[in-house]
């Protein structure tokens, strides 16, 4: 490991309280500073950063924020959980044997409950392994209109998983989950986001594609199926009864999650957005994305075939089973971003918990640092744009970027902490930046983040410290 040039320890505190020594800095950005904590306050503060006391070559940031569960408003029926969740994940023969491996990322024989929906019945000789979901195979959808001449048949298919779920009569149903073969859920951040809402009530929920031209040409009002959308048992009961007879109203429309949306718009139910449903309509690296998510639980990520592997030196298998054995630990936290400064050196710290940490050599408003780097393209044309978020260049000269660390370990140090540690990327040969500032800051090798357990119950929190600051 290289030494640092200075054995010395700096400490930094970001609390409620600005410190007149932060004043003059903040002076710039403090309605930027204080919206966007007042949206995260479960990772803005209170935290330091500074050199570990046992170790100065380690750069170590401490997160120990306390948040207390209040059950009061809780009802006396039982909260949801993962039995209530029935999945319908979309496939086929030809495509499930080198996809499932996404799925068994995610799916907990004995305790998830639902069905990959297939084209037809899997060859004699395959024996169904027991780590995947159980499969079904889709009724005979040939009677129904077919006109979108760019798009394929298997969209009615597709379209009709949600009913012939319904139709299964499973009991103590509040959800049905869609997704594809190629989705990732992260489980318990589903059942934290579906929580907050009433299951007897109608509700559809989901995200829109991330790339504007797609949203453009399919819609912004439909939860796109990749990413996962949800339908409440309610909301079911009512959809199945003018399914089949919408498809045929719709018989021009592309995907099956169209043709799904436009049915419950017939029902008058508008989509519920929520941002942790990842569509994942781009091209590229999704580094960018994950590395600033929005503040919001990490519920899905689409595409993963297409993706680039997350973590160097993994494929992209590895790198989600990395990123999922991560969420384990802590579910909430995974993917959220926090942000620190170091005075002493002028240096600001991005920390995407459980994912990556950014470091640069110079002070950064959280105004860019929220903003993500632009590592991808838009799915279609794998243009530069654009997108429904901002976007910031992540430049060609190593100068302009931040010195990236990726996720190396993740532990449990004791109940209710845990201790991630983040190792550098080494820079090509040649291509390293040598300014002065520059190059202090690659001198640090690893980063250790110590974390409290996330309550999901901060998300609610969250919400209501939003609204309350609007109001004022």
């Amino acid at each position: 490991m290289l030494m640092s040039r200075k054995q010395e320890e700096t400490t930094i505190k970001v609390t409620n309280i600005i410190s007149s020594s932060m004043k003059c800095f903040l002076a710039i950005c403090i309605v930027v500073s204080i919206t966007f904590f007042s949206y995260s306050t479960f990772s803005r503060h209170p935290g330091w950063l500074g050199y570990s006391k046992s170790n100065p070559n380690f750069l170590h940031f401490d997160h120990t924020t306390k948040i207390s569960t209040d059950t009061s408003l809780l009802g006396s029926e039982q909260q949801t959980n993962i039995s209530h969740i029935v999945f319908g994940i979309s496939s086929s023969v030809k495509t499930w044997t080198g996809r499932r491996g996404y799925c068994e990322l995610w799916w907990k024989p004995n305790i998830t409950r639902g069905f990959v929906w297939l084209d037809e019945k899997p060859p004699d000789n395959v024996t169904w392994p027991n780590t995947s979901p159980p499969y079904m195979v889709s009724q005979n959808t040939s009677r129904f209109k077919y006109t979108c001449w760019y798009g394929a048949r298997y969209a009615i298919r597709i379209a009709r998983i949600v009913k012939e779920s319904f139709e299964l009569g499973l009991e103590n149903v509040r959800w049905f989950v869609m997704g594809d073969d190629d989705t990732v859920f992260f489980l318990e951040n589903l059942v934290t986001v579906l929580g907050k809402y009433d299951h007897n009530q109608m509700y559809y929920i989901g995200g829109n594609s991330e790339s504007v031209e797609q949203d453009v040409i399919h819609s912004y009002a439909i939860a796109y199926g990749g990413g996962g959308f949800a339908v409440s048992y309610a909301l079911a009961a009512e959809l199945v009864r003018i399914l089949d007879g919408c498809i045929d109203r719709y018989a021009e429309l592309y995907g099956g999650d169209q043709k799904v949306g436009a049915c419950v718009t017939e029902l008058g139910v508008p989509l519920t957005v929520e941002l942790g449903f990842h569509q994942v309509d781009l091209k590229g690296d999704p580094y960018g994305l994950l590395a600033a998510h929005p503040v919001a639980p990490l519920v899905s990520l689409h595409h993963v075939d297409s993706m680039q592997p997350l973590f160097p030196c993994l494929t992209k298998l590895d790198s989600l089973k990395k990123l999922v054995q991560t969420h384990n630990s802590d579910p909430g936290r995974i993917v959220q971003q926090s942000f620190c400064y170091d005075l002493s050196r002028n240096w600001s710290v991005s920390v995407s918990w459980g994912y990556t940490v950014q470091l640069y050599p110079s002070l950064v408003t959280s105004k860019v640092l929220q903003t993500p780097f632009q590592t991808f393209g838009t799915w279609k044309s794998s243009s530069q744009g654009p997108f429904i978020f901002n976007t910031r260049v992540f430049s060609p000269d190593p100068c302009d970027r931040p010195v990236i660390f990726f996720l190396d370990q993740a532990e449990m140090v004791k109940m209710g902490e845990t201790l991630t540690t983040y190792k550098k990327v080494l820079a090509e040969p040649g291509l390293g930046c040598f300014r002065t500032d520059y190059v202090n800051a690659t001198l640090v090798q690893l980063v250790n983040v110590s974390a409290a357990t996330f309550q999901s119950n901060t998300w609610k929190k969250v919400r209501n410290l939003s609204v309350a600051t609007n109001l004022d």
